[in-house]
This record gives structure tokens, C-alpha cells and sequence, in this order.
């Protein structure tokens, strides 16, 4: 629908003419609830992709927000809100809206400039590599016995074939295959272990981690294929807001007295 100029002027009239209440979602009671309930209900819903601004999705958070009203009402009639349990629930709810909105406002006044982003990204290709390895492994409880699978592999035996015996049930009827990935993606002693081995090679010795010890054959590389900054730049963002957030708890942790 199209206004008209003399129709707008008079809807911008009636609106500048209304009584205060117009500016209530409903009154409950004598209770009166904001229409800027429904705004700012709307704006996080649409911002979060769980709906469209509509008249639909409007008159359902309408709906929903008297019924709160009603049952907040009759709960306070009964007494709910003086119960001890109650009341540290709504302290709790409280300290986290407060403490919510002052991480809110750091992040807001201490932003995480491109430069942070671009330093953290090229640290991340730098602890990645520039190779991925395709890797087997064979997971056993003691040195003993996985010096005594290398015997095998040196006799003969198949990698694969001897991978069934491994601890490492996900990957023992694969023939203890661990896909592609960087050395980033293990634990140093298993990294360590993997990096030096040559193209079909499989380590001397077992390489001991914490979850046992370890046989592991290199089966082939290849150049690593690392996103683009651009692909990873929110998540990184995110990753340094959280930081710098962690950082801001624990000066304000060491300054407070606390006995």
C-alpha cells in the first residue's frame, strides 16, 4: 500500500496525536509492557536467522509475552519470587546480564583490528606447515609390543594386516589409517615421530604418547591446502575478542582483593 501525501500527514497526525499508552505493547493488569519488548524480541530473532520481521512473527512474541506477564503475576501472587532458590537464580541471571554487556562493551572499545587478525593467521600457518601427511598408525599398550610389531613390518609382515591388533579401535579395521591432516593435528611426540619419516617409512622405535605407544607408517604428502584469510577471518576475530577477554578477567582478578 502507497500513502497518499494528505493520508501520511494524516497518519503522522494520529500517530504524534495518540495517547502515551499507544507506546505499550498491552497492560496486564494494570501492568503495562512496552512495545520496545517486541522490537528489540524481533530484532535478536531476525539477527540470530530464526525469523523475518512480519505481523505474524509480531503478534506470536505479543502472545507470548502476556502470558509471561499473567504467569509472572500469579507466581509473585504465591510467593515464588521470595524462595530462596528463586532468588539466587534471578542473582545468577542478573551477574550474567551485567557481566555480559561489560565484555560487550570492552570488545566494543578495545576492537580487534586487522592487523591482530592478519599476526594470528600467518602464526597459525606457521605452527601448520606448509605438507599434509597421509599417516597409519598401530596403538599398543607397552614399548614391548610395539618393538615386536616393527619386527613383523621388517620381516614382512603387512602394516595393515597387523594394524588389527591396535588399541586405537576407530581406525584398527582400516588398517590404522588416520586420513590427511597436518602434524598440528597430533600431539608433539606423535608429530615429532611423523615429520621424520620418509615417503612408505615407518618408525624405528615406538613413539610413546599418552595414550600408549605407537607404530606409524608415512604413506604419502602433499602441499597442505590452508583456507584463505578471508575464509577463517571471523573465526579468528572471535578466537581474539575471547582472548583479550581472558586477559581483561584476570587483570581485574589480580587487582581485587580477595580473602
Amino acid at each position: 500500500m502507497t500513502f497518499k501525501p494528505a493520508r501520511l500527514l494524516l497518519a503522522l497526525i494520529a500517530v504524534a496525536a495518540a495517547p502515551a499508552f499507544a507506546q505499550n505493547l498491552a497492560v496486564v493488569n494494570g501492568k503495562a509492557i512496552p512495545t520496545s519488548r517486541v522490537d528489540e524480541a524481533v530484532k535478536q530473532l531476525v539477527a540470530a536467522g530464526q525469523g523475518e520481521d512480519s505481523p505474524q512473527l509480531r503478534m506470536a512474541i505479543k502472545q507470548e509475552m502476556i502470558a509471561r506477564e499473567v504467569l509472572m503475576q500469579e507466581a509473585i501472587k504465591q510467593g515464588y519470587d521470595k524462595k530462596p532458590e528463586v532468588k539466587q537464580a534471578l542473582d545468577n541471571a542478573r551477574q550474567a546480564i551485567v557481566v555480559n554487556q561489560l565484555a560487550r562493551d570492552y570488545i566494543t572499545k578495545n576492537p580487534v583490528t586487522d592487523a591482530e587478525i592478519k599476526a594470528e593467521y600467518d602464526k597459525f600457518k606457521a605452527q601448520t606447515g606448509d605438507k599434509e601427511y597421509h599417516v597409519r598408525h598401530i596403538l599398543l599398550d607397552t614399548e614391548a609390543e610395539a618393538n615386536a610389531v616393527i619386527a613383523k613390518i621388517k620381516g614382512g609382515a603387512k602394516f595393515e594386516d597387523l594394524a588389527k591388533q591396535s588399541k586405537d579401535t576407530g581406525t584398527a579395521n582400516t588398517g590404522g589409517d588416520l586420513d590427511w591432516a597436518v602434524p598440528a593435528s597430533f600431539g608433539p611426540e606423535f608429530a615429532a615421530g611423523l615429520t621424520g619419516l620418509q615417503k612408505g617409512a615407518v618408525t624405528e622405535k615406538p613413539v610413546k604418547t599418552a595414550n600408549g605407544f605407537h607404530v606409524i607408517k608415512l604413506d604419502d604428502t602433499r602441499a597442505a591446502k590452508l583456507p584463505a584469510l578471508e575464509e577463517v577471518k571471523p573465526q579468528i576475530a572471535d578466537a581474539i575478542a575471547q582472548q583479550k577477554l581472558a586477559a581483561y578477567r584476570e587483570q581485574m582478578v589480580k587487582k581485587a582483593k580477595v580473602q
